[in-house]
């Protein structure tokens, strides 16, 4: 595969009762892109989100679910998920000001 830039390794963000729960302690939560790894999401969310600075990573691979359409049998798409601590001195991530 070609090489993932940093604006392709961020999907999306992960909004959940959960997750929202986090933010208060500078926990954001992302889907990624399957193939990235830890230094790649460190560095893309530090360039995308000004004044972010990450303190670590975690991510979990997410395998599909199971799904059946009558006698047809399928699995949804595996995903990944990141789970990124900002530092203190860091400031917030602006997508989550409003919810």
């Amino acid at each position: 595969m070609a090489a993932i830039q940093y604006y392709d390794v961020i999907l999306k963000p992960v909004v959940t009762e959960k997750s929202m729960a986090g933010m208060s302690d500078k926990k954001y939560t992302f889907l990624v892109h399957p193939e990235a790894n830890k230094s790649m999401i460190k560095e893309a969310v530090e360039k995308m989100f000004d004044g972010a600075k990450v303190k670590k990573v975690n991510t979990m691979n997410c395998e599909g679910k199971k799904k059946r359409r009558g006698m047809v049998v399928g699995k949804t798409a595996k995903t990944k998920k990141a789970i990124v601590w900002l530092t203190e001195d860091s400031k917030d991530i602006e997508i989550f000001a409003g919810l």
